[in-house]
């Protein structure tokens, strides 16, 4: 939730700039965005690729930030071409986390009226899976986005924190709960009370992330991941992706009973008889999602 943009000003100097794409597709006609750039990508154009962009504040997930992402985010889930979404920062920065500069004068009556930070959690109700593309610092909020999304992967030189405790707060957009989740209560609980980061190298070992890739080959595998994901049947990778998230939620007799009625209610789409049926018959599947 809590930025370091001031203890990581010097660490970090000046951003690289934003991802360099050949044949750049226009993510909407018009549209025009002050912190993110988003566009299709991948050969079929099924990909959605939204790069978080304003290095003057590393990334800071501000207001107007949030308030991009999610429009992005909803664009992409109501495009029927797009099947899957990247989202990624710089080279230096994935996220730095909030903005403190938004934050330091809140009360507490003003969060809890407002719901302060309840639309930072767009991202985990779209049903297209999402894959984080993590290069260089996920602190805080910026950790917190990353664990929002289904897949992450990350470069090599990435970190990622927690470090809300050394400005004398502490996560409140779920770092607290995905992270202890993702590696367990004791790792969860040591990054949580010191602030100490960890490297994408020991974030894999501990289960937080998929991969790592070195720094310029990130974005790139995390599209031919997303194009793979995209060319399979919508409808049924949106049932796969609830079943995978109810393991979270629920205990393990009542995901396995939710899988099943996921399971069963497969066999009513088209999708799943043009799957086995191109199996059979040794082709590649065509699914319509439907």
């Amino acid at each position: 939730m809590a930025t370091l943009r001031v203890l990581l000003s010097r660490a970090c100097g000046p951003l690289l700039p934003t991802i360099s794409c050949a044949a750049r597709r226009p993510f909407a006609s018009g549209a025009h965005f002050e912190y993110i750039v988003a566009e299709k990508k991948g050969k079929d154009a099924n990909v959605g690729l939204i790069q978080l962009n304003h290095p003057k504040t590393l990334n800071a997930l501000s207001d107007g930030l949030i308030e991009e992402l999610n429009q992005a985010l909803e664009a992409f889930e109501g495009d029927p071409a797009v099947g899957a979404i990247v989202l990624t920062g710089s080279n230096k920065v994935f996220a730095a986390g909030g903005n403190i500069k938004e934050m330091q004068n809140r009360s507490f009556q003003d969060c809890y009226s407002s719901g302060f930070l309840s639309d930072w959690d767009q991202i985990t109700q779209v049903r297209k899976p999402v894959i984080a593309a993590v290069n260089g610092y996920a602190l805080g909020g910026g950790c917190e986005l990353a664990m929002m999304c289904d897949i992450i992967y990350a470069g090599e030189k990435a970190q990622f924190a927690q470090p809300e405790i050394l400005l004398g707060t502490i996560p409140g957009a779920g770092g607290t709960q995905r992270l202890t989740r993702a590696v367990g209560k004791s790792l969860a609980m040591e990054m949580i009370l010191t602030g100490d980061r960890i490297s994408a190298q020991d974030a894999k070992e501990a289960g937080l992330i998929s991969k790592v890739f070195p720094v310029e080959k990130l974005v790139e595998e995390a599209i031919r991941c997303a194009e793979k994901i995209a060319s399979n049947s919508k409808i049924i990778t949106a049932m796969a992706k609830e079943s995978v998230n109810a393991a979270f939620e629920t205990t393990l007799t009542e995901g396995n009973k939710l899988e099943k009625k996921l399971f069963y209610l497969t066999f009513a789409t088209e999708d799943q008889k043009e799957g086995m049926t191109a199996f059979l018959e040794k082709r590649k599947a065509n699914f319509k999602d439907q």
